[in-house]
């Protein structure tokens, strides 16, 4: 490797720092979902079990529950989805950050429209993780509805 070409790679390192710290970010905002999601999935098997061993029980209120979680699930996995597109567009934007100044190629629409793929199906995640949070939020007013002042 030439001297020049060394010398050409360090501002493209200093370039790439960006997405390198997004895929980190974007890392912890996976494990928080996926933590999310293994929680609502958990909570719809009890609720499920539950139902289906006492009869009794107030059928109405464990459904509409289990419908919330169901929806927070799909939202959570969609979530999940966009977060790991908007890592994988920027994994592939290094690769191409430097696969760029290696062979000497200018074509800067490449780094624009897949920084701009990865920063859309964030913000698309970043929509989804809000809504489970809202959809959780109405769960907890249902379940509040139904259980006696103290």
């Amino acid at each position: 490797m030439s001297a020049d070409l060394l010398t050409e790679l360090v501002p493209i390192l200093q370039i790439a720092t960006g997405p390198v710290i997004l895929i980190s970010g974007v890392g912890l905002l996976l494990l928080s979902m996926t933590n999310r999601l293994g929680r609502a999935i958990d909570r719809s098997r009890i609720l499920s079990q539950e139902l289906r061993e006492n009869p009794k029980v107030d059928q109405e209120r464990i459904l509409a529950q289990i419908r919330i979680l169901s929806k927070r699930a799909d939202l959570i996995q969609r979530a999940i989805t966009l977060a790991s597109v908007s890592v994988l567009l920027a994994a592939i934007l290094i690769i191409t950050l430097f696969l760029m100044a290696l062979f000497r190629i200018h074509a800067a629409w490449v780094i624009v429209v897949l920084f701009i793929g990865c920063m859309l199906s964030l913000i698309g995640a970043l929509v989804a993780f809000i809504q489970d949070i809202n959809r959780s939020l109405e769960a907890l007013k249902l379940e509040l509805k139904k259980t006696p002042s103290v």
